[in-house]
């Protein structure tokens, strides 16, 4: 019994010592914060852009493809028109399937949470394109419904119709506009994939990236090319945050990214914070990372330097532009 015991005591304070090593360091300009959760190695695999619970939303076996019937036009209030099934269920699209040529990628217990919508008894809504309908063949061989290429999915945790929890889960699911576009809030929803050609669909960018801004030199960006940022109220060891409430409507969290779909970026202190709302928040160096809801674009830089407390991230996790 001993013996097990000073193993296993062992092997904690193992585990201990390399979280320390990797967030416990060149931290000199930690400024504290509201003590929140707890932070996870982000192992490879662990995280995969699908959502939460361990990286799909939802667990369970995986549903039979049900049939979307009747389709219909929601107009909801935060995103605008969104595509329903015929029982008024939310249709989605994943960031990481294509239209050009349709394919799908949500497979295995990527589609326990994201139940496929079959291609089968299908109508479209009234308003609608009916041309933008079709299907694409999936790996078991079914047929799976598309509007205007990409493949449509349900949310399992959407419990009723109208609900909209789907939307923006792992920064790859959004809800379908009626043009098959990303469901988004006010008139730039459209503006987001203007630049998507009808033949082709545009260069995807890793996870996390870096790209040079004219101004900021090497910063750090997200899988849409939006600049991410470091909050100085934060602290990275222990992992801290000052953001919450009504502070993460207008600095979202940077949802976890797998190791392996990064490019030019430290891995030091590369882990996934717990925050006390149960979302899973990337970090760099041990900082946690956030975008702001006033960019509208790839490029924009309005976050930097507000508040005197909000600054993009260079590639090795450090404040750009802040004063020394």
């Amino acid at each position: 019994m001993n013996t097990w015991r000073n193993a296993s005591l062992a092997l904690t304070a193992a585990a201990v010592l390399a979280l320390t090593t990797a967030c416990g360091q060149d931290n000199g300009n930690n400024l504290g914060g509201q003590s929140v959760g707890a932070a996870n190695p982000a192992a490879a695999g662990s995280e995969n852009g699908y959502g939460s619970d361990g990286g799909y939303g939802s667990g369970g076996a995986a549903q039979a493809a049900k049939p979307a019937g009747q389709l219909a036009l929601s107009d909801t209030k935060k995103l605008g028109k969104v595509v329903t099934d015929s029982e008024g269920y939310t249709l989605y699209r994943f960031d990481k399937d294509s239209a050009s040529p349709p394919k799908t990628t949500c497979e295995g217990e990527c589609a326990k949470a994201w139940p496929v919508v079959a291609a089968t008894d299908v109508k479209a809504a009234a308003g609608m394109d009916a041309s933008l309908l079709g299907e694409v063949t999936r790996a078991d061989g079914s047929k799976q419904l598309t509007l205007a290429g990409w493949p449509l999915y349900r949310f399992a945790k959407d419990t009723k119709p109208g609900d909209t929890n789907g939307q923006g889960v792992g920064g790859t699911w959004f809800a379908a506009a009626p043009d098959g576009k990303k469901a988004a809030a006010g008139a730039d929803a459209g503006a987001e994939e203007g630049a998507e050609d009808e033949g082709a669909q545009r260069t995807e960018l890793a996870g996390l990236s870096v790209r040079k801004d004219p101004k900021l030199g090497d910063i750090v960006v997200d899988s849409k090319g939006m600049t991410v940022y470091r909050f100085t109220k934060d602290s990275a060891w222990p992992m801290k945050t000052a953001c919450t409430g009504e502070c993460l409507e207008k600095w979202p969290v940077v949802a976890p990214v797998d190791k392996n779909d990064t490019e030019g970026i430290t891995k030091k202190g590369y882990v996934t914070f717990s925050r006390p709302d149960g979302v899973k928040q990337q970090t760099i160096d041990c900082w946690p990372l956030y975008t702001f809801a006033a960019d509208k674009k790839p490029g924009d830089t309005n976050g930097q330097g507000v508040g005197g407390s909000w600054y993009a991230v260079s590639p090795d996790g450090k404040l750009v532009g802040a004063p020394k």
